[in-house]
């Protein structure tokens, strides 16, 4: 195709690259899924790429709810919730709200929850400010808020000294500075400053944060709320939250959660992308309940706990086979750095072969230079998997090292400069 910005003829370049190797846009040909095994082809693949963490997408009581649902409602109720909507939806909201303690508005998914906040609650006279490692659907969002005229800038990742001058800066001339950050970065698996957030919040009234706690909900946090809320020291009247059900929580959706009531309504009512998306299926819908009441029970503590056990395992095994991690907080998302996106064929292609399939971190959701193996938990995994997958990749790794495709110092000198920036 004709006329392609460069950047997007090297982003098609390099996806392309992994399609044709078989390890981007992989297909499954499983006839039945547990989440640990991955069948491409001929191959039994065990996956570190499934963020689904506490394995409750396999749940029976769960997928015995949809199924119920189903027969009682079909596969769809097809109309806007403005108009009309059935009342396990109202009973789901309620269950959300008893675990995050505010209210809580359910969104088909994360992404158009993003949207009718952004279209509804931020004005052209506010600002908005994106940590550079922002989650895509954040910013996706951000791009209808510019078009309103709401001034958008990008700092460096987590500084807090940087945000602190532009909130100075913009408070002058702006009604309210928005600040767009992750809970769980989704690459790195590092998480935001809550404790700096916190109080630049009290210190500045103009100064709101936005979370995307997406990859945090479920396995962190009381009744799994998640990481953002057990690390805040409490939930602030200048925050909005906004997580994924999609992964942790094991179906399918996205909750925002709200300071007030009041705050709730306006964009149960005025969210344009609420409004006039598809409603959520009756099938995800009971999913959905019958997961907030085992998040609500005393089983999550114990599916934490299991999850946390192998994080624990995984973060002692690499450091003791001295395998390089980005980060090491005790979060389920692991990046392995390996340098430019040829060094991340190579290793995923070894990897592949010996009968593993990762996530490959690769431009443009990193830098160009720093490609990486993003390797995910989940309680599917047994021990012996973590154990053997990491010593597979430190073999392979040693071998790309002697033959100079893996240069570990040029590596951790481009990392621990983006890192520290």
């Amino acid at each position: 195709m004709k006329n392609l910005s460069p950047q997007v003829e090297l982003v098609n370049q390099i996806i392309n690259r992994g399609v044709k190797q078989g390890l981007l846009q992989v297909k499954a040909t499983n006839q039945r899924t547990n989440g640990r095994i991955v069948e491409v082809g001929d191959k039994n693949l065990t996956y570190f790429g499934n963020c689904s963490y506490l394995g409750l997408e396999h749940d029976a009581r769960i997928k015995e709810a949809a199924i119920d649902a189903i027969n009682k409602f079909g596969l769809q109720y097809a109309c806007s919730r403005s108009y009309s909507s059935l009342s396990i939806l109202d009973e789901l909201e309620t269950l959300l709200s008893q675990i995050f303690g505010k209210p809580t508005l359910v969104a088909p998914t994360t992404s158009i929850g993003h949207i009718a906040n952004m279209t509804t609650l931020i004005n052209s006279n506010d600002a908005i400010i994106l940590d550079h490692q922002v989650h895509a659907s954040i910013k996706n969002a951000v791009l209808m808020a510019k078009a309103s005229g709401v001034h958008v800038e990008t700092i460096r990742h987590n500084r807090m000294d940087i945000l602190e001058s532009r909130i100075e800066k913009l408070k002058v001339t702006h009604d309210r500075i928005w600040y767009m950050a992750d809970g769980v970065y989704s690459m790195y698996g590092d998480s935001a400053p809550f404790s700096e957030l916190y109080e630049l919040m009290n210190k500045h009234e103009q100064f709101w944060c936005y979370v995307d706690d997406a990859h945090g909900m479920s396995w962190s946090g009381t009744h799994g709320q998640g990481f953002a809320l057990s690390h805040f020291p409490a939930f602030h009247d200048q925050m909005l939250l906004a997580v994924s059900l999609v992964k942790g929580f094991g179906v399918h959706g996205g909750a925002l959660i709200y300071p007030n009531e009041a705050t709730k309504e306006v964009v149960r009512n005025c969210g344009s992308s609420l409004m006039f998306a598809s409603p959520m299926p009756p099938s995800n819908i009971a999913a959905c309940i019958a997961s907030a009441k085992i998040h609500l029970s005393d089983e999550i503590y114990e599916l934490q706990a299991n999850l946390r056990q192998r994080i624990s395992y995984f973060n002692l095994t690499a450091q003791g086979l001295k395998i390089p991690l980005i980060n090491q907080e005790n979060t389920p998302i692991f990046f392995i750095p390996v340098g430019k996106p040829e060094a991340g064929y190579e290793v995923m292609q070894s990897m592949y072969n010996q009968g593993y399939l990762l996530n490959l971190a690769v431009y443009p959701a990193v830098p160009y230079k720093n490609t990486g193996i993003r390797a995910i938990l989940t309680n599917h995994h047994t021990m012996e998997d973590i154990y053997e997958m990491l010593n597979t990749i430190k073999d392979i790794s040693t071998f790309l090292e002697s033959k100079n495709i893996i240069n570990m110092k040029s590596i951790q000198d481009v990392f621990a400069m983006q890192m520290s920036v």
